[in-house]
């Protein structure tokens, strides 16, 4: 399987879990040729140059689960690979906070250059990934700052989806009746946002039941609290996971 060091890194490539994993803002990397894009220490380690905590969730998932996760090695102010080529914030040089100086004023060609040097490997991977296997579901991993824009959010949990919503309506009543977290449907974001690139592209457009999972940053900053995230994660995606096993094998 060709991999990118820049882009992708698949772990437990041979588990036989029930589910593809991925997490595409895994990183905060800045390998070369593209350097720290002129962002200072600070701004180069926050939120917006990688989803913090998501990766370790993602990681003790695959654990639990036996499956395999697919993953970015590169920061997503690099190329953002949960966005296609077209999209402005693909490539941004303005996140929420900081201005982004290596990504101002780039051509065409050069837009062009990192897609093929970053999208086109991770998610070739992915294809190859969820190909080489029989899943019932892929799952994605996210996290998000407790505050946007000046704006406290105060969902802690959101179960997402791009078109078909079995995963994500199962995984939050299961949420929901535990109570422990404040948790809702396409929050903090939504297809509308531009966020399910993923899901559509290996997902619906395969006919794989997809889901996307956005956790509060604030609640898996540290590996022990991403692992006890992970943990108290799976009843709810392994009601998801049963929801659409139950449909498939209705459908055979």
């Amino acid at each position: 399987m060709a991999e990118s060091w820049e882009s992708v890194e698949v772990t437990r490539a041979e588990g036989r879990g029930p589910v593809v994993l991925v997490c595409e803002h895994a990183s905060r990397a800045f390998p070369q040729p593209w350097g720290d894009l002129g962002l200072s220490a600070e701004a180069a380690a926050s939120h917006a140059a990688w989803d913090i905590g998501a990766l370790d969730v993602a990681r003790a998932l695959a654990a639990l689960l036996d499956s395999p996760l697919v993953s970015a090695r590169a920061s997503r102010l690099i190329y953002d690979l949960n966005r296609p080529l077209e999209a402005p914030d693909a490539i941004p040089a303005q996140s929420e906070l900081y201005a982004v100086p290596g990504n101002a004023g780039l051509s065409a060609q050069e837009r062009r250059q990192r897609h093929a040097a970053l999208h086109d490997p991770f998610h070739g991977t992915l294809a190859e990934v969820i190909a080489g296997r029989e899943s019932d579901a892929l799952v994605t991993i996210h996290s998000f700052t407790p505050v946007y824009r000046g704006v406290k959010r105060d969902v802690e949990l959101g179960f997402l989806y791009h078109s078909d919503d079995r995963m994500a309506e199962a995984a939050l009543a299961v949420e929901r009746a535990k109570g422990t977290y404040r948790a809702a449907l396409n929050e903090p974001y939504a297809a509308s946002d531009g966020v399910t690139y993923t899901l559509r592209k290996h997902g619906d457009a395969n006919g794989l039941p997809s889901l996307m999972i956005e956790i509060r940053n604030d609640l898996i900053d540290t590996e022990a609290r991403a692992r006890d995230m992970a943990v108290h994660l799976m009843p709810a995606l392994a009601a998801a996971i049963a929801a659409v096993a139950e449909d498939r094998q209705a459908a055979e």
